[in-house]
């Protein structure tokens, strides 16, 4: 099969590489939509040792199931790969398992690829009605869906249910539908990018600002380093949430101090649970997160542009997906 295969820091080769052999209990799927996610970027720059090169990257994927019961089924796939037995998936938090696999790591190698194997209960039926391209965001809005769920858990009563998202990407994008669709109305989005801010504003009808003085009661930190996590401290309001999405730095910037005296809760999020992918594509299919169209699409051929570009901080839209089969 064809397969863009990251070799080194900046570097993506396409080439040939071996078909995936299913394993007991596992599907192989012809795919039709693969997003290029953050984590994909840190890999790329080098910066990310759970993804050694050379691997195939790609999670965030849709495809169409060839052979067996299934064959010719059009499903999004659940990257996360689960024993299923532990205390944590027996209690439905399966994103803490302590075995836990996920596709573009070792072992499993990723979907920036013409097939890729997974297991049966990790695919999700999509609609003929829908694009499978569209399908294909499940994965990145699961992760803000499963955040925004967790901070509305642990926000106490307010006066306002005000919220600001830290990052105009597609995680920051996601958990502002994800807010939206879950009832909070007043959203902004921090995006310091003038491209993807005007984006977000005229494609997305999103309220995206340069910078922002006022306090809320929901914080999302979509991006993860310690300038974004100082400005979080400072945006939560006293008894808010901060929502920690983003990987991109490991310490730093956290007002533990303020954070303290005016009782702010911080959470860290790390992907979802399956009930939360499941939730997610179902709000895609019936339309709760909106028209999605604000995605760009490339041919897989193509992949190591794209990464280029996003690098160099020229691609407006939150996302580019890339498609193996064209």
């Amino acid at each position: 099969m064809k397969a863009l295969v990251y070799t080194g820091p900046e570097t993506l080769d396409y080439r040939e590489m071996p078909d995936p052999a299913p394993r007991e209990g596992e599907h192989l799927i012809r795919v039709d939509s693969v997003g290029i996610c953050g984590s994909d970027m840190h890999a790329y720059l080098g910066h990310d040792n759970r993804r050694p090169a050379p691997l195939i990257l790609g999670h965030e994927a849709a495809g169409v199931i060839t052979g067996g019961l299934r064959d010719g089924e059009r499903v999004t796939v659940n990257p996360l790969v689960t024993c299923g037995k532990c205390p944590a998936c027996i209690s439905g938090r399966e994103n803490l398992c302590p075995t836990r696999q996920i596709i573009s790591m070792p072992p499993r190698e990723g979907a920036f690829a013409q097939w890729v194997s997974m297991p049966e209960e990790n695919l999700v039926t999509v609609p003929e009605t829908v694009p499978l391209a569209k399908a294909a965001l499940a994965e990145p809005l699961a992760v803000s869906w499963h955040a925004v769920r967790l901070g509305l858990e642990a926000l106490r009563p307010v006066v306002d249910r005000s919220a600001i998202v830290v990052g105009g990407g597609a995680i920051g994008l996601a958990a502002a539908l994800a807010l939206r669709a879950m009832g909070v109305t007043d959203v902004t989005i921090i995006e310091p990018n003038e491209q993807r801010r005007a984006f977000l504003i005229d494609h997305c009808n999103e309220k995206a600002v340069q910078e922002s003085d006022g306090q809320f009661a929901i914080v999302v930190d979509a991006v993860g380093y310690a300038a974004t996590r100082a400005a979080a401290s400072a945006l939560a309001q006293p008894g808010g949430v901060i929502l920690h999405i983003g990987l991109g730095e490991d310490t730093g910037g956290l007002d533990v101090r303020r954070m303290t005296l005016q009782e702010i809760t911080f959470i860290g999020t790390y992907t979802y649970t399956a009930e939360d992918f499941r939730q997610t594509a179902t709000a895609i299919f019936d339309g709760r997160l909106g028209p999605l169209d604000w995605f760009e699409t490339r041919s897989l051929s193509d992949g190591a542009q794209a990464f280029a570009d996003i690098r160099s901080g020229t691609v407006p839209n939150p996302k580019i997906i890339l498609t193996p089969q064209g």
